[in-house]
């Protein structure tokens, strides 16, 4: 717990990593200044983008004392401003499954192997990324803790797949070996009510540790402070749910 007269210092920067698929991708990495040894999260950024906001939640989590990573998962589409990257990757039809979670296992590789982590690594996603952090945590060994905040399309129809995303993540949740917490709207249409009940009930049935929590009053987004979607007493409420997911299963 904070104390007015503890010592806090942090180091930001861009990093280049390794994707377990031989890729190298940048990324931006935040960490508390200090021997540590220190737990570790891999942010999956959402389709506006690899943007301002998870720069600022990098930090974030930074701050709470976790060496964090953002892996940059539109790398490859090339640079630019994050809308205008995220607008090329929309007309793509989006990145492939298998990039994504090549990626964030690279990142994951990457926290750990810092001299000062404690060796565990959790993983935090939010739309698209909570979907790409689901898969993650399903299909890559070694994350220790899953927060998947409002993830769409983690329930696919069968007319939904295709070359990029060739199985819903609904059907990995075998494999899901980390506990998970979920944070939803239910005035969300992508996750909808319906899917969030269809994902709960895959989970109770693989005997799966997780936690959902949702919020009436709230649709997607709803930690997303610089826009209209944003639900002030929702969002803080659902930050200290995270931290204390996080404190219980990485501390």
């Amino acid at each position: 717990m904070y104390q007015t007269n503890m010592y806090e210092g942090l180091l930001a920067e861009t990093v280049s990593i390794n994707s377990t698929n031989g890729d190298v991708i940048n990324a931006y990495f935040a960490r508390p200044l200090g021997p540590g040894p220190y737990p570790a999260m891999v942010l999956a950024h959402h389709m506006p983008g690899w943007d301002q906001w998870y720069r600022e939640v990098t930090l974030k989590f930074a701050h709470q004392g976790y060496i964090t990573i953002s892996p940059n998962l539109y790398f490859r589409t090339g640079h630019g401003t994050p809308e205008d990257v995220a607008a090329k990757v929309r007309a793509d039809g989006g990145i492939s499954d298998e990039q994504a979670v090549a990626d964030l296992a690279g990142a994951m590789h990457y926290v750990r192997s810092q001299t000062y982590s404690n060796g565990k690594v959790g993983i935090f996603g939010t739309c698209s990324g909570g979907r790409h952090s689901y898969l993650a945590a399903c299909l890559t060994p070694g994350f220790d803790a899953l927060v998947d905040c409002w993830g769409g399309r983690v329930v696919m129809a069968p007319d939904q797949l295709n070359s990029k995303t060739p199985v819903s993540p609904l059907d990995m949740t075998s494999k899901l070996t980390s506990p998970i917490l979920g944070l939803f709207g239910n005035d969300d249409s992508s996750p909808t009510p319906e899917q969030v009940n269809q994902h709960e009930a895959e989970l109770k049935k693989h005997g799966k540790n997780y936690e959902f929590h949702r919020y009436d009053g709230a649709g997607h987004g709803f930690f997303y402070y610089h826009t209209a979607m944003y639900r002030q007493a929702q969002a803080m409420d659902g930050w200290q749910k995270v931290w204390a997911f996080l404190q219980k299963h990485l501390a």
